[in-house]
């Protein structure tokens, strides 16, 4: 069954589960090796009440349902870690929530008897991209300020919308260093 209802919107009981795959079907349609990008969630209504020209603008007309409204952020730093840059964040109060889209490489959990000790960054980097196993992976996840979370996993080698896993709990780490930004 697909994530995708006849209208071309995602299926999802939660708001937040519906920005996630919102955001992870933009990040499809932009291709793999892209940069990570980062999201503002703001309320659709509140939205639409403060700035009807910019609601306008992004086609939140007063049909449109309730929800969060994903407002993609300037380009990430190139060359500065993620979780140094998430580190520097810090959000009005007007933004609800905010989501995360990055390509990474993931080893099954078997993998990592064989992992050599001792490796740098660099190294433990080389070692991944370099296994038989490895897997390219897009992943988007979300927080909101009252701290619930959602995820969306997207593998490479399963590039449909029918193949995406969908969990609070999927990606804890980054959720965390998300939910961070708002402390």
């Amino acid at each position: 069954m697909s994530n995708i209802a006849s209208d071309g919107a995602p299926l999802a009981a939660t708001p937040l589960t519906r920005a996630v795959l919102e955001i992870d079907t933009y990040a499809s349609g932009q291709g793999w090796d892209q940069p990570a990008r980062l999201f503002a969630l703001v309320d659709t209504a509140r939205l639409r009440a403060s700035e009807p020209g910019l609601a306008e603008q992004l086609g939140l007309g007063d049909d449109t349902s309730g929800g969060l409204t994903p407002i993609e952020q300037d380009e990430l730093p190139s060359g500065q870690p993620l979780d140094e840059f998430l580190a520097t964040i810090a959000w009005p109060d007007v933004i609800a929530g905010c989501a995360l889209t990055v390509e990474r490489l993931m080893l099954p959990p078997s993998a990592e008897a064989s992992l050599p000790e001792d490796l740098d960054d660099a190294a433990l980097a080389s070692w991944v991209a370099r296994h038989p196993e490895r897997q390219e992976v897009r992943m988007t996840v979300a927080v909101l300020r009252d701290g619930s979370r959602e995820s969306a996993v997207r593998l490479r080698a399963k590039d449909t919308p029918s193949e995406v896993l969908t969990g609070p709990e999927l990606v804890p780490g980054l959720a965390d260093a998300l939910t961070a930004t708002f402390a």
